[in-house]
């Protein structure tokens, strides 16, 4: 090539794709920018033909990704909080208010400002209910006792 390197291609593709991997959702491109950065410091120090960097780029590509596989499988990353995006998941405990009445088993219940279809016992209207779980996107419920009114003599 007349004017540029190879070796500074291969530092640009790697800066450029490293780039990319901050603004493209995923985890994929990462290891074509560490393949050509590496590729990049082979051609560097050796200054192999063309075809050999390509090959050692697909190569390096191959191995990165590959690994990078097999070590998040050994070791998974373990989130401090698994049900962070799991709203209905997060909603489990805690009690709603009926909204539609619970009749023949289904209704609609009000969470915090948002409105849930629910299915549970029949419930009147008004009444406090425990969110035991979730199927799809109905909340299964519960009604809840009410609290005693403690008589002070």
């Amino acid at each position: 090539m007349d004017g540029i390197e190879s070796y500074w291609l291969w530092f640009a593709a790697g800066l450029l794709l490293s780039g990319l991997e901050m603004v493209v959702p995923g985890v994929y491109l990462i290891w074509l920018a560490m393949a050509a950065l590496a590729t990049g410091v082979i051609a560097l120090i050796a200054g192999p033909a063309l075809g050999i960097q390509v090959v050692a780029f697909i190569s390096l590509a191959l191995i990165f990704a590959f690994s990078a596989k097999r070590m998040l499988r050994d070791r998974p990353i373990i989130s401090s909080d698994p049900l962070l995006n799991n709203r209905r998941g997060r909603l489990v405990g805690q009690t709603a208010v009926v909204t539609t009445p619970i009749d023949g088993g289904e209704g609609r219940v009000r969470v915090g400002d948002s409105e849930w279809i629910a299915r549970g016992n029949d419930t009147p209207e008004g009444q406090r209910v425990l969110i035991i779980g979730s199927e799809g996107s109905i909340l299964l419920v519960e009604p809840v006792a009410p609290l005693p009114i403690e008589h002070r003599s």
